[in-house]
Order: C-alpha cells, then structure tokens, then sequence
C-alpha cells in the first residue's frame, strides 16, 4: 500500500507563489510517476503537471510557464512550485502515485487565492 500526503497549501495573494509538496511513503515500486492535479468547488479535478520516473516533465497549457515540478533531494518528495496565482487558482491540489497498475491518491491541500 502506498501513502500520498500533499502540504504547503495555504492562503496567498494574488500574484504571490507557494510551493506544494508530495511526499509518498509504504510499498512503493522502484518506477513510479507523480502528478499534481487540483479541483475547485463545482468544477471537474483538473490536471497540472507531471514528473515521470526519467525526469521529464508535462504542464497542462494553463500552468505553464507558471508551475514548476521537480523531484526533492530524495525520490519520494515531489514539488509544485507555483507561481503568479491567481484567484482562479483557488482549489484543493491533490498528488497521485502512478506505477503500471498501481495508483493511489493523496487527500489534497487547500490553496486560496485572494484578489
């Protein structure tokens, strides 16, 4: 079993950054992929940014140029650096796990952005 655990959310300004982390802990495979997705009250999850296990990255087109992920010092902590929010951006961001046939989901962070 693989836990999944988000922080660092919290209330910003509009126009100011936070950095979200993903820490994944339990049986984890050698190979695996994080990817940070977020969902805002009455709307679909939506999704943001991926770090595959070789290292290369994937943005959806909203993000980019905005949203940063990376790798900690250690496998098993993945980074969302966000930056320029914005009050749209207001939304739990939740991290998945992802291996083959393995996913599992942490609980999310909530992040507010205030006009």
């Amino acid at each position: 079993q693989v836990q999944v655990v988000e922080s660092g959310g919290g209330l910003v300004q509009s126009g100011g950054a936070l950095k979200l982390s993903c820490e994944v802990s339990g049986r984890t495979l050698s190979a695996y992929d994080i990817g940070w997705y977020r969902q805002a009250p009455g709307k679909e999850r939506e999704y943001l940014a991926r770090l595959w296990d070789n290292g290369l990255t994937q943005y959806e087109d909203a993000v980019k140029g905005r949203f940063t992920i990376f790798r900690g010092t250690t496998k098993n902590v993945v980074y969302l650096q966000m930056n320029n929010l914005k009050p749209e951006n207001t939304a739990v961001y939740c991290c998945n796990y992802s291996s083959g046939p393995s996913d599992s989901w942490g609980r999310g962070t909530q992040v507010t952005v205030s006009s």
